[in-house]
C-alpha cells in the first residue's frame, strides 16, 4: 500500500536527498503463533477484530531500540484532529512511529504503555490507518528542512498562517473571457502580497470562518473583517 505513495514526486526525491527515512514494518513478523496472528476478537463480545496487544508491543519494541526518542502515534478515529501545525510541531521530532489503527481497534494496553499521542484525519472512519498515516508522512515532511527546497516554502501554504490560500493563477491570462486579475500581471509585488492576504482572508471568511478565530491577523485585518461581513464582498 504504502510503495506508491513513498516512491513518487516529493516523497520519493526526500528520500532519495536523505532528508527523510520511511520503513515500513508488518505487525504480524512479530506474532508468536504458527499463524502469524495479529489481532483477535474482543473481550466482552462485540463484532469486529481487535489488534492483539503482543505483536504490536514486540514490533514498537524492535523499532524503539533503533530510535529511542522517536514520539509514537496511533492513528485512531478517537485521536486529535490533525491540522496543519500539528504537522509543524512533529517535524521537529527525532523521529516518528506511526502505528496503523485497524479494524474495531487496538489492544487498550497498546495506548497505555506505548503510545504518546493519537491522531486522527477528521470526524469519519476508513478502513485502515495506513491511508492516514500517508497523509501524516506527506504533510509532516514537507516541514523537514530540503523537503521542498527554499526554506520557509511550506509556511505559503495553506493553513500557514491560519488561513486558506490565496486564489492562483497561469498562463493564459485570459480564458473563455475570464481574466487573471490585473494586478496579478502587474509587477508590483508589494500590491500583489496586499492583494494575496486580502483574497485569502476573504477565502477563509466565505469557506472556513471558523479558522479566522485561531489565525495570526493584525487589527487592521480584523477591522477589515467585520466591514467586509456587513458590507459583503467587494473588489480588492
Amino acid at each position: 500500500m504504502f510503495d506508491g505513495p513513498f516512491t513518487e514526486s516529493i516523497l520519493k526525491r526526500a528520500a532519495e536527498n536523505g532528508y527523510i527515512t520511511v520503513r515500513c514494518h508488518n505487525i504480524r513478523d512479530y506474532a508468536n503463533d504458527k499463524h502469524r496472528t495479529a489481532d483477535d476478537a474482543p473481550y466482552g463480545g462485540g463484532t469486529g477484530m481487535i489488534m492483539k496487544v503482543d505483536p504490536l508491543a514486540g514490533c514498537i519494541e524492535a523499532v524503539k531500540a533503533d530510535r529511542p526518542l522517536a514520539r509514537v502515534i496511533l492513528t485512531t478515529p478517537r485521536g486529535r484532529i490533525f491540522t496543519q501545525q500539528m504537522a509543524r510541531a512533529l517535524a521537529a521530532e527525532p523521529g516518528l512511529i506511526i502505528i496503523c489503527g485497524r479494524y474495531e481497534g487496538v489492544d487498550e494496553r497498546v495506548s497505555e504503555l506505548y503510545v504518546d499521542d493519537e491522531i486522527s484525519l477528521g470526524d469519519f472512519v476508513i478502513t485502515g490507518g495506513e491511508l492516514a498515516a500517508m497523509v501524516l508522512v506527506d504533510a509532516v515532511s514537507r516541514f523537514v528542512p530540503g523537503v521542498l527546497g527554499g526554506a520557509g516554502a511550506a509556511e505559503n501554504d495553506s493553513f500557514g498562517d491560519g488561513l486558506l490560500e490565496y486564489p492562483q493563477y497561469t498562463r493564459p491570462p485570459e480564458f473563455r473571457g475570464m481574466k487573471v486579475p490585473e494586478v496579478l500581471l502587474s509587477g508590483n509585488h508589494a500590491v500583489i502580497e496586499r492583494w494575496r492576504r486580502i483574497e485569502a482572508l476573504r477565502k477563509t471568511r466565505r469557506v472556513r470562518p471558523e479558522l479566522l478565530d485561531r489565525a495570526r491577523l493584525s487589527d487592521d485585518e480584523r477591522r477589515w473583517l467585520s466591514e467586509e461581513a456587513e458590507l459583503g464582498d467587494r473588489p480588492a
